[in-house]
């Protein structure tokens, strides 16, 4: 695209063959002194010019010929010869070479630089360059690196580090320790099955009762700063639009055609120069009917449609993993269909980054609900919401503990993510992965004051598939860095390692713990103590009676807080139904512990687009 020097003679072209009137030239003139992006840039990024008819008046002015590659024939054999990566990071595609004569076609001015790639790639060959557009040269290279671009986003963290990667579930030392563990409870319940009882008994509770405490004590940290990385509406005030850099915006969509007109108006509420925004929708190949909506809807210029190739496993990070191969942005962010982000969250996101220390590779926005109020299942998914994002992960980042990060939201550093090898595409909760393995690489997450506002699950099913995913890959988690547990625990370091088995591996256990201890509870009270003194000696039952009577009572003194902050009121009273929210959750637990051992990549898509909140919008017009 044409240099900053040459903005006049560009917009004068336009105007002269009648594609842009003066006064829209001026219009774009005023964009570029603001914000210091190229002005083929803003023309586009404003639809006052066609992306075609940019290209082929920079034809003109570069004095060289356009190409439309939707209309050649692709050399396949030719393109491979070079890194798809470079191709995709320089603008240019080589697309035939005859009777030593290569043709090439690029999207950006022609320089040396790019003569000698091309010399050394293809030697003692005469090079003709052709104009085409970026859309052109990122779809010759999805047409001839289909297979490469495939394997790279589902196997590449594998062949980078295979005991990052979830693809193999369990190692053969974590299946012999395991069935060593199961073989140890078989004996001791045959031949001492009291002191057995007794010992799983005090471990299931003290397991249930340090989890609890760990959670409280992160809560507690989060308490004491109102924000992490606080960014002041002054700071993002006095941002100067020209230093602001290229941000890409990964939006997976996957079924999700109701809800694609509402994510375009979203996206078009933020407040980040439309130039130097890239909006990839990342859309599955055989998802038509996603895919004819997102066409439908004619979104803007900067949304460049990728279609993910069809393969196992079909999953969100997989998708991802495509989007990141094509993205250009410095800083990179994950939105869902349906978010709702706070307006200036990319700014903020830019001022963490630049506060923030060279390590920290990721910060996290906030996440909540715009149909808190819709029934129960809404409410006391915004009150755990509220607790997790506004107390446990600020919590998490004062004491300096590793950050799982949320579905979405995530502002990362686009080439750091790269380094890290991107989303695991075989662990189901791929967000909660990599803010681990970042960790354990020595990488900082950080969070900042910003929200991004979701959809609830407002229907019970739906809640229990979503919920069981997450906690199947809390698992899938805990078993991938534990392969190796002295590995972890020299490059992680103790206390990352701690919190690591706290919160991820604490979590599902829990929830499945907490079913045994209720059952033990009723027999309790049905038989009276007598007929359970032998599994409760004095210590066990101190700590049974404290999980009973301030566990439950904690959680709900946390989901109070959070009504406070978030200023629900309406809330308060459901936060004395907590018991009944982790009935669900134990139940989703279990689905997700069976899940793993049957169909342990399978992603249960969650059903978006069902709140009655997004039906009414759908219907205002």
């Amino acid at each position: 695209m044409s240099s900053v020097s040459s903005t006049l003679r560009l917009g004068e072209a336009l105007v002269q063959q009648g594609l842009l009137s003066p006064q829209d030239l001026q219009r774009a003139l005023e964009v570029q002194s603001r914000t210091g992006e190229r002005l083929g840039r803003i023309l586009i990024s404003l639809g006052l010019v066609k992306r075609q008819q940019l290209y082929q008046a920079l034809a003109k002015l570069w004095q060289i010929p356009f190409v439309d590659l939707l209309q050649v024939r692709l050399n396949q054999k030719l393109a491979q010869r070079f890194d798809p990566q470079v191709l995709v990071r320089e603008r240019f595609f080589p697309f035939e070479l005859q009777d030593s004569r290569l043709r090439v076609a690029t999207a950006e001015p022609p320089s040396p630089a790019l003569l000698e790639t091309l010399q050394t790639i293809v030697p003692n060959c005469q090079v003709d360059l052709y104009v085409t557009s970026e859309w052109d040269i990122d779809y010759a290279i999805r047409q001839c690196f289909r297979d490469q671009i495939l394997d790279r986003a589902v196997h590449g963290l594998y062949y980078r580090n295979p005991q990052e990667c979830a693809f193999t579930v369990l190692t053969f030392w974590q299946y012999l320790v395991l069935a060593l563990l199961i073989l140890a409870v078989m004996l001791g319940l045959y031949f001492a099955t009291r002191p057995t009882l007794i010992g799983l008994n005090f471990l299931v509770n003290l397991a249930f009762l340090g989890s609890i405490l760990f959670k409280f004590v992160v809560a507690l940290g989060g308490a004491k700063s109102e924000q992490v990385q606080p960014i002041s509406p002054a700071e993002v005030a006095s941002l100067n639009e020209d230093d602001l850099p290229t941000y890409t915006i990964l939006v997976p969509a996957y079924r999700e055609a109701k809800v694609i007109p509402l994510l375009l108006n979203n996206l078009q509420r933020l407040d980040y120069p439309a130039a130097k925004l890239e909006i990839l929708l990342l859309l599955e190949e055989d998802d038509h009917e996603t895919i004819q909506a997102a066409r439908a809807a004619k979104p803007p210029e900067q949304v460049t449609f990728v279609f993910i190739p069809k393969g196992q496993p079909q999953t969100k990070p997989k998708a991802c993993n495509v989007g990141l191969f094509f993205a250009r942005g410095e800083y990179l962010v994950i939105y869902d269909a349906e978010d709702r982000p706070d307006p200036d969250q990319l700014k903020k996101a830019v001022i963490a980054f630049r506060k923030g220390p060279p390590n920290l590779v990721c910060v996290q926005a906030a996440l909540n609900y715009f149909n808190y109020n819709e029934n129960f299942l809404t409410r006391m998914f915004t009150l755990e919401y509220s607790y997790w994002f506004d107390y446990m992960l600020p919590g998490l980042d004062r004491l300096r503990l590793p950050i799982p990060l949320g579905g979405t939201s995530n502002h990362f550093r686009t080439e750091v993510l790269r380094q890290l090898g991107g989303w695991d595409p075989y662990n189901v909760t791929e967000d909660a992965d990599l803010g681990i393995r970042a960790a354990a690489n020595g990488y900082g997450v950080g969070v900042i004051n910003s929200t991004t506002y979701e959809e609830a699950n407002n229907h019970l099913w739906n809640w229990i598939r979503q919920r069981s995913r997450w906690i199947k890959g809390y698992i899938q988690t805990v078993l991938v860095h534990s392969r190796n547990p002295f590995a972890l625990l020299k490059r992680a370091g103790l206390r990352n390692t701690f919190g690591f088995l706290m919160l991820i591996g604490g979590t599902p256990l829990t929830f499945m713990a907490a079913p045994i201890l209720w059952v033990f509870y009723l027999l309790f009270l049905l038989t009276g103590t007598r007929a359970l003194d032998f599994l409760f000696p004095p210590l066990v039952l101190y700590i049974s009676l404290f999980n009973l009577l301030f566990g439950n009572g904690l959680m709900i003194y946390l989901n109070m807080l959070a009504v406070f902050k978030r200023h629900y009121y309406s809330l308060l009273f459901y936060t004395f139904l907590n018991p009944i929210y982790w009935v669900l959750h134990s139940i989703a637990a279990y689905k997700a512990f069976w899940q793993l051992l049957t169909r342990p990549f399978y992603w249960e898509k969650t059903i978006h687009g069902i709140s009655r909140e997004l039906q009414v919008s759908r219907q205002t017009p």
